[in-house]
């Protein structure tokens, strides 16, 4: 093998190169060897310097690179151990970056890039390399070059090693033979690459020494490789169908976010024009699902929630976040749904997942035992992992299992995901907004009911949104007609729109198309607005000014001390002010965080609170009623209620209380007979109290 990859003039070419161009790098490498292993080069300096080289480079990848490493042996370095250098090319034109389903058989043998998203991994393994086998007969030892996936062994021991020449058994030597660090990986297309509801399609990746274990899944990658052929087999039968593998040539990592939306002078120019226009929020909410009548606040949190505010790393290792989380919750037909479908096509690096259809693995991440891993555990990354730096839209989360809803909570604050299974501990990214929808449990939303009580969701789960916006759908003649017209309007078009596409003989013009399609058209384009967003996301990153500060600090000191009986904010919902603000001050590419910023942050947040965290008795804004699912004159009365049960108990012969004594004794402390009744009936449900007897009263001793 080594005979027919060997070329002395290529030699020579590469070693002419190495030594002119990346002297000092191949010295770098060599002080810090063995920790580095590769030289790195960029293919257009090969290209620049010798474009014959690259060609053959792209075109004989196995023998050209085989080449480029014998040629870094013979280059002289300052050390005192020989030193062997990996070969790895990066930056590969656009011309051979190739899309996974458009891989085919003419590619195998050349060295492409492909891009993509690292859905599973295996656990780094040793491989072999060269083994040492023992013959039995005459106590030589023989060396094979193992250059396939099945260990090659020798029938006979080879006279040219020293050995007998016969035809002998032979034993393998594991500690004289050598090994490699070997990994494999699936790369699956970018979602936001797919068009129709296309499946993304997958290829296997085997990485080799210092490229393995770098990788974690969720990663966006560029694989520089070599793609080859595998092939198949049925048993003990080998099929003449092979499956498509790529062996890694480098791995280019995308730090940056939104690489893949390609942004070119003329969009940046386009972009920085429209940022200045005034009325860039307005035409911002009229480009959001412009098929849907109203929702105006709901659309301006969408747009906030888009852009995102700033994710904060401090020295101290602390993570804060920057996404927004939002929550939809409404009654049926409100259009839920269809929002958060328009917003995963239009959002960069966007997921799409059901939560009546998805487990909790499927939504975080899953150790998995299938044949990619040859029957070994590995790691598959879930949807939150894959929509790192974008947006997961999780429909029906409502309908979710309890124990798979139980594992967003870290997904959601922490913006991690942790693997504890069949010994894989691991650590995944999930650095994505959520927005979700639920449906009330009743049908309809009930304004008069605190909000954890109408949606099937714990407390602590509904606390981590940012923003909950109830979507109800009330009769009113003025705003029915508004929306029947829009709708009946939408419709005209698509049908005007259909016939003049379809029919050879339809009787209406362009001119009616567009006067039809005006109100549903979007002010920008979704393509333009995706460029928008992530030219925003990879160049903006606002600091709030003083002013801005203060206005957020003064409004949250005197909003949370102007009730003495309720907290109407919490820390969480300060945080929530700052990432609003920041995403206001991206959306117009400013780099400052103004007042004007501050109050569309704190006018956002009070239409939420006020929709969802109003105390009815009160009339007052209290967050325990997200945060805990009791509001705090609930919890007065429940805790008045309790000390009347005890002392009633305490009064008694049998040591219980009756219960039409207790609604009594309420209501002499002030308190409504419905109200006393509504809080006995949850004491009991929350297992506080119970009924030993029926209508009379015990307190659950712990």
């Amino acid at each position: 093998m080594v005979q027919l990859l060997k070329d002395n003039s290529l030699v020579a070419s590469w070693q002419n190169f190495f030594e002119e161009n990346y002297k000092s790098e191949i010295e770098t490498v060599a002080l810090e060897y063995p920790e580095k292993r590769s030289l790195i080069v960029d293919y257009w300096d090969i290209d620049r310097i010798d474009p014959k080289l690259a060609e053959e480079l792209i075109n004989q990848p196995y023998k050209t690179i085989f080449n480029a490493e014998e040629a870094l042996k013979n280059i002289d370095v300052a050390v005192e151990n020989k030193i062997i250098l990996h070969f790895r090319v990066t930056n590969l034109p656009d011309l051979h970056k190739i899309i996974i389903r458009k891989i085919r058989a003419n590619h195998l043998g050349k060295l492409k890039a492909i891009e993509g998203l690292v859905k599973k991994r295996t656990e780094v393994r040793p491989k072999l390399q060269v083994a040492a086998f023992l013959c039995q007969k005459c106590g030589a030892v023989v060396k094979v070059e193992q250059d396939e996936d099945i260990l090659k062994e020798p029938n006979e021991c080879f006279e040219d090693q020293g050995g007998c020449g016969r035809v002998s058994s032979l034993k393998l030597l594991t500690n004289l033979s050598t090994f490699i660090d070997s990994q494999k990986i699936e790369i699956q297309e970018n979602p936001e690459g797919l068009r129709g509801g296309a499946q993304p399609e997958k290829i296997s990746v085997y990485l080799e020494d210092d490229l393995v274990g770098e990788i974690a899944p969720g990663d966006r990658v560029v694989v520089n490789g070599i793609l080859h052929s595998k092939q198949r087999r049925r048993g003990t039968f080998r099929l003449t169908s092979f499956d498509k593998t790529m062996e890694a040539v480098s791995i280019e990592n995308q730090q940056l976010a939104f690489e893949e939306v390609d942004v070119t002078e003329e969009d940046e120019k386009e972009i920085i024009k429209i940022s200045k226009d005034p009325e860039i929020y307005n035409n911002m909410r009229k480009s959001m699902a412009p098929t849907i009548y109203g929702m105006d606040v709901e659309k301006d949190a969408l747009v906030l929630q888009l852009f995102g505010g700033l994710s904060k790393k401090m020295p101290d290792g602390t993570y804060i976040r920057g996404d927004i989380h939002t929550l939809f919750v409404g009654d049926p037909g409100t259009a839920k749904s269809q929002m958060l479908n328009y917003l995963a096509k239009l959002a960069p690096r966007s997921i799409y997942a059901s939560g009546k259809a998805s487990s909790a693995a499927g939504l975080t991440a899953a150790a998995v035992r299938d044949e990619f891993g040859e029957g070994q555990w590995t790691l598959e990354a879930g949807a939150l992992v894959l929509a790192d730096m974008g947006i997961a839209c999780i429909d029906e989360i409502d309908k979710m299992n309890d124990q798979d809803r139980s594992s967003l909570h870290q997904a959601m604050e922490q913006q991690e995901i942790s693997v504890a299974k069949a010994g894989i501990n691991a650590t995944l990214k999930s650095r994505c907004a959520i927005l979700a929808a639920a449906n009330p449990k009743l049908g309809r939303f009930d304004e008069f009911m605190p909000i954890h009580e109408q949606i099937n969701m714990p407390p602590a789960l509904l606390s981590r949104f940012d923003l909950i916006f109830s979507i109800i759908d009330k009769p009113s003649m003025e705003k029915d007609k508004e929306l029947a017209t829009h709708i009946l309007h939408t419709h005209k078009a698509g049908e005007v729109f259909e016939n003049i596409t379809k029919s050879k003989k339809s009787k209406y013009n362009k001119k009616e198309k567009d006067f039809l399609m005006e109100n549903v058209m979007p002010i920008f384009d979704p393509e333009f607005l995706r460029k928008y967003v992530a030219y925003a996301k990879r160049n903006i990153f606002p600091v709030m000014s003083d002013d801005a500060l203060e206005i957020l600090k003064n409004y949250y000191v005197n909003f949370r001390n102007s009730s003495v009986d309720s907290i109407p904010f919490t820390p969480r919902q300060l945080e929530a002010f700052v990432r609003l603000a920041e995403a206001s001050a991206r959306i117009r590419l400013s780099e400052e965080v103004t007042i004007d910023d501050a109050k569309r942050a704190i006018s956002t947040i009070d239409q939420y609170l006020r929709r969802v965290g109003m105390d009815r008795e009160t009339g007052k804004i209290d967050i325990d009623i997200i945060a805990t699912g009791i509001s705090h004159s609930q919890h007065d009365r429940m805790r008045t209620i309790m000390d009347i049960i005890q002392r009633l108990c305490d009064e008694s012969k049998d040591g219980d209380a009756a219960r039409n004594e207790i609604i009594i004794e309420a209501e002499t402390s002030g308190f409504a007979a419905d109200k006393v009744k509504e809080a006995l009936d949850r004491l009991k449900r929350n297992g506080q109290i119970y009924e030993p007897v029926h209508n009379r009263y015990k307190i659950t001793e712990y």
